[in-house]
Parts: structure tokens; C-alpha cells; sequence
């Protein structure tokens, strides 16, 4: 499955500085068009277990499988004290998407639990944070400086999924939807390793995109 293509535009990365972290960058395919694939409401996310083959095009990272809109970037944050992968981005003209996902309870409820440590921990750091509902349940909406934040969350099958979208307050109205349209199309593979709650679940990256890696780094 192909999943690079076109460039983003110049200018397109324009995030308010939240992607200051240094990443490689991989361009993402023409074939996903976000307005007619991704905006479609769908039951989603989905455990692998159910996932029905539906033709849209993700990049596989092992416990996840993350849509990435045309037009889009898929940054991968690496880790320089362990080397391995710290976080994989996907890099919209609204701005920049994390998928992560966590071992959870089978009794479900976590996201409750991390969405309110996660706003004290914002409110502490002197964010503005406000707290609502989507379509999974708690939302929370949070300006950092001039960085507007969207997290949602999901509660799966033995796993949590949170997605998060940063970028300028300039586009901050647009943002939730970008990110709800991108978790929604989320595949999520828990496997069945016991792993204590809220591990994160790990993340290989496809040889496509390590061998690209290991280019622009030797390179």
C-alpha cells in the first residue's frame, strides 16, 4: 500500500512552532481525499478484530493504523536516549495530528481518569482549558500561548485511544473536526501480551519509512 505522494504546499506546515521537535518527514498520498473519505461519520475507532477492509489508505505502525489525508505530512519523532520511536505525527494544513494508544481495563472508563489529570496538568502549566463533550464523550480544548490544543479520547476493547491536534488559534475552529475525522478511521491493534494500564502500546514503523529514516540520517 502506497502512502506517500505529494508535497504539502510551501507554507503549509505553519503550527504556531508546536512541531519544534525534530522529526523526518514522509509525504503522505494523493489517493486520500479528506473531504469525501475522512469527513464521513463512521463507528469508529476500530479494534483490528473488527476492522472491515474499506480501501483507505493508513501508514501501519503496529498497534495503530492512522488515515493520512492528502496533502498531508507524517513526521516520526524519534528518541535520542533510547533510539527508538518516540511519537509519529501526521502533519495537516490545520495542523499536527498524534494518534497514541494505551493498555487499558477491560472495564473501560480510562480516558475519564487521563482527561482530568490531563487538564489539571495543562491548568498547572497555565493553559486556558475548557472541557466539553463530542461524539466519544469528554473533550478538552486548551490555548498554550499562541497554540490552540484539541484532545479526544476513546475508550476501546482493553485499549484507550487519545488523539490530540495542535496548531495556531488561526485555524482552531476547524481543528476538532480534522482530528475526530482522523481518530474516527483509526485502527487500533492491541495484541494479546498483558501489559499493565496505560502502557503505551508500541510502535514499528514500516520499512518504507525506516529505510527512508536511516537515508536522511546517514545522509
Amino acid at each position: 500500500m502506497g502512502i506517500f505522494g505529494r508535497k504539502r504546499r510551501s507554507g503549509d506546515d505553519e503550527t504556531g512552532g508546536v512541531a519544534s521537535q525534530r522529526g523526518e518527514d514522509v509525504e503522505a498520498d494523493d489517493s486520500l481525499e479528506p473531504e469525501d473519505q475522512l469527513s464521513e461519520t463512521a463507528d469508529g475507532p476500530f479494534d483490528a478484530a473488527d476492522a472491515e477492509e474499506d480501501g483507505i489508505p493508513r501508514i501501519d505502525l503496529g498497534s495503530v493504523r492512522v488515515p493520512v489525508p492528502d496533502g498531508s505530512q507524517v513526521q516520526v519523532e524519534m528518541d535520542p536516549e533510547e533510539g527508538g520511536v518516540r511519537a509519529v505525527h501526521v502533519v495537516t494544513e490545520i495542523g499536527q495530528v498524534t494518534v497514541s494508544a494505551y493498555a487499558a481495563p477491560k472495564s473501560g472508563g480510562l480516558w475519564r481518569e487521563v482527561s482530568n489529570e490531563l487538564a489539571d496538568q495543562l491548568r498547572a502549566d497555565g493553559a486556558k482549558v475548557n472541557v466539553g463533550r463530542g461524539e466519544w464523550g469528554m473533550e478538552l480544548s486548551a490555548i498554550v500561548g499562541d497554540v490552540a490544543l484539541r484532545f479526544v479520547g476513546v475508550d476501546g476493547p482493553r485499549w484507550m485511544l487519545r488523539g490530540v491536534i495542535a496548531g495556531p488559534q488561526s485555524t482552531a475552529s476547524q481543528a476538532p473536526e480534522v482530528l475526530r475525522a482522523i481518530v474516527r478511521r483509526t485502527i487500533v491493534d492491541r495484541g494479546n501480551s498483558p501489559m499493565p494500564v496505560r502502557t503505551p502500546l508500541p510502535i514499528t514503523l514500516p520499512d518504507a519509512v525506516a529505510q527512508h529514516i536511516a537515508e536522511q540520517q546517514q545522509g
